[in-house]
């Protein structure tokens, strides 16, 4: 099979580095695209693809299957113009690897398009082609959002697709899926982007600066990130995050609540703390 990547960042990168280094690939040919060209380029010049197109036409033009590996917002420009092409995309089957899926498959629903919508949850706050690695997706799960015009085909290459990069499959419901990662994945963005936000806004900042270590670094990673992406994630699955937010402030509420019940003596606080530390353990105990 023909694989064409749209985009070869972090995550496009890593599923072209997946495909040709796991064993019993089904995908003979690996061309990529993107609107800057510096990553296929260089995947190109390393023997990671075969071509780098010189437009998504050419890109998309022969494939079998095709990657959208963009943000969600760019994911949706980009449905509308493989769309556009006609009877080249027709002919392939169509994913992405976009951390939100209701509105994209969709808008691919709308459009007629044999879309079969994906999301390896795996991932790193670094990007660009230069950040990929061939085992990224392995051993994680690879969600897959048939939309109503999936062909049989369709999830069987999309399945090939998973199988090649050594992830596993789950297939969901698109909004299942928005709001289970709404809770793991983007509410955790949110808390630590305000978290940034509110110790940077304290006049102890800068010598907070100095003295932070392993603790902030953890509690601040996904910061770090690509603010495209996660303006994308938010804009395409804001109710979701919404709900999950006004969740969060209602437990930081509880939290105020057991710091400021007894003032005056320490042992009584640290009792309710530990008591919420104990739980949050407990919780992460039995999900590992």
């Amino acid at each position: 099979m023909r694989l064409a990547l749209i985009g070869l960042g972090l995550i496009g990168g890593s599923i072209a580095r997946a495909v040709r280094s796991g064993p019993g690939s089904p995908f003979t040919e690996v061309v990529a695209w993107s609107p800057g060209g510096q990553g296929p380029a260089a995947a190109a010049n390393a023997g990671i693809i075969d071509r780098a197109a010189g437009s998504l036409e050419a890109a998309v033009d022969q494939a079998d299957v095709v990657v959208l590996a963009a943000d969600p917002l760019s994911c949706l420009d980009l449905l509308d113009r493989v769309a556009a092409l006609g009877v080249p995309a027709a002919a392939a089957t169509i994913t992405d690897v976009a951390s939100t899926k209701g509105r994209i498959v969709e808008r691919a629903s709308q459009l007629g398009l044999p879309f079969v919508g994906g999301h390896p949850m795996a991932g790193l706050e670094t990007r660009g082609f230069e950040s990929s690695r061939p085992d990224l997706f392995r051993g994680r799960p690879w969600v897959l959002c048939p939309a109503p015009g999936a062909r049989p085909v369709d999830r069987e290459r999309a399945e090939a697709l998973v199988g090649a990069c050594g992830a596993e499959v789950q297939w969901l419901d698109p909004l299942d899926h928005d709001r289970a990662v709404a809770a793991i994945s983007h509410l955790p963005l949110a808390v630590a982007a305000s978290l940034v936000e509110a110790v940077a806004a304290g006049d102890d900042w800068p010598l907070a600066q100095i003295l932070a270590a392993g603790g902030w670094a953890s509690a601040t990673r996904l910061a770090r990130g690509d603010p495209a992406m996660g303006a994308g994630i938010a804009a395409t699955n804001a109710p979701e995050i919404a709900v999950h937010i006004r969740a969060f402030r209602r437990l930081l509420d509880a939290w105020l609540a057991d710091l400021e019940a007894t003032p005056d003596d320490a042992r009584a606080t640290a009792g309710r703390i530990r008591a919420r530390l104990e739980a949050a353990r407990d919780t992460l105990r039995t999900a590992d």
